[in-house]
């Protein structure tokens, strides 16, 4: 059975004050979880979390229980860090989580901790984000005081201790080798991998680093089990799925919605559709630094493997008898990313749109690889100038080839988080490239061959 639209899990104490003080998430239920889980032997929770197929919420989607293994079976200092440095342009849900329901991700923390045998622990937190950081920070010192965090856990003899840092505003910190540095005093910029953190990340430790909406679906898989969170989602990929639509819809906000609901459901019936008088133009699926999709690709579920299929194959089932198939060899090529759902409808400016994603990553690029320092700021030169009618013979062309060149060719993603976009919006969307060109002060005309 397809799980019901209406179904809440991480998102279920939204709009209850109450909740957010130890007394009235234990009165919900509230670290339940944690005592059955203290109940059971780690291994075993780390083998409940591969069999309810959840999956990173922070962006790549990689299973969660998958890289919990990773860290050394013989580790005896590991460390795990929740990623709350939420900063993808576009995606604004794990503040919402935090404000609402800081002890949901205390108990997750203090049960994946205790899973990974990880005794000292940090929840890395976006600076700006300052009414959270004291909710965060209240939250924390009341488990403290109910012996939830501590030197004896409830009295068991496990050791955890959990510390919220707040970040600077970086970006790139959103990364988590950049985000371990930065936790280290150092400059937030992405190490080389390998070695993966798993193995050695945070004071040369093995460390684990979470998404918020990650850890905060641990405590419902251990109190109700593996399969039955596998079972609310669709394919590979378990549970729900916590997204926040911005841009042109008239119920912009943040939902938590079934895996299996499809782009045009969530606009439509979701977000009350779009703007009056308006049709849709372009989505971007999971932030900005994700490939959009143009209006007849919405058909498609907000799950991860979906948005990824390269062929023309079926790839989840999203209702009993009916399997999403794009057909006709349709490639998207994208990700479900951070959740962030940007919908741009046809006033939108393409070009300049384009040109306002290219200056964030160029600013936000910390400049440590070639690739990303140079070909981030051409980019952002090249679009600026295309967008504002000054664009020169076979910038179109140049724009591809540089998005190109930064694409596999630095430490971490920020390269393409901006690479991606340019990619994607200059063959779905090259149109209105041309037209722009068409326009353009120094020469009329000069649209170019193939970008991409």
């Amino acid at each position: 059975m397809p799980t019901e639209r209406g179904t809440k899990v991480v998102t279920a104490r939204f709009g209850n004050e109450d909740a957010r003080t130890i007394a009235g998430y234990e009165k919900s239920g509230g670290y339940q979880a944690l005592r059955k889980a203290l109940g059971m032997r780690p291994e075993d929770i780390v083998n409940e979390v591969k069999a309810s197929n959840l999956r990173g919420r922070g962006g790549a989607g990689f299973h969660t229980g998958v890289k919990w293994t990773f860290v050394p079976k013989d580790a005896t200092d590991v460390h795990l860090v929740c990623n709350c440095d939420e900063s993808e342009p576009g995606t604004c849900k794990d503040r919402e989580l935090v404000y609402w329901d800081p002890h949901l991700l205390i108990e997750g923390m203090i049960i994946a901790a205790f899973a990974l045998k990880a005794r000292v622990n940090y929840i890395y937190i976006r600076g700006e984000m300052m009414r959270e950081v004291e909710v965060l920070r209240r939250a924390v010192e009341e488990a403290y005081q109910r012996g939830y965090l501590g030197d004896s856990v409830l009295g068991t003899g496990f050791a955890c201790h959990l510390t919220v840092h707040r970040g600077a505003g970086a970006y790139i910190c959103g990364e988590e080798t950049a985000l371990l540095n930065s936790l280290e005093g150092e400059r937030g910029q992405p190490r080389l991998k390998p070695p993966f953190p798993a193995v050695k990340g945070l004071f040369g430790n093995p460390t684990i680093v979470n998404n918020v909406e990650t850890l905060m679906n641990v405590p419902f898989i251990v109190q109700n089990g593996g399969k039955w969170f596998s079972d609310l989602g669709v394919g590979r990929s378990g549970g729900t799925r916590v997204v926040c639509v911005s841009g042109h819809v008239q119920r912009p906000g943040v939902y938590e919605l079934p895996m299996g609901i499809t782009f045009r459901e969530i606009i439509d019936e979701v977000c009350g559709g779009a703007l009056p008088g308006r049709t849709v133009k372009a989505v971007i699926p999971g932030g900005s630094s994700m490939p959009p999709l143009d209006a007849d690709e919405l058909d498609v579920p907000c799950e991860f493997d979906a948005l990824q299929t390269d062929e023309r194959i079926k790839v989840v089932q999203v209702r009993p008898g009916q399997d999403f198939d794009m057909g006709g060899g349709r490639k998207l090529r994208t990700m479900a990313g951070s959740g962030g759902i940007v919908v741009a409808d046809d006033s939108t400016d393409i070009p300049m749109f384009v040109w306002r994603i290219m200056k964030f990553y160029a600013h936000e690029s910390c400049g440590q690889c070639t690739p990303c320092r140079e070909g981030v700021a051409w980019m952002e030169k090249v679009a600026k100038r295309v967008a504002y009618k000054k664009g020169h013979p076979g910038d179109l062309d140049l724009l591809g080839s540089i998005a190109h060149g930064i694409a596999g060719n630095t430490i971490c993603a920020l390269g393409e988080a901006a690479a991606w976009p340019m990619m994607g919006f200059l063959t779905k969307f090259r149109a209105d490239f041309e037209a722009r060109m068409a326009q353009s002060t120094v020469v009329a005309g000069a649209g170019g061959g193939r970008a991409a």
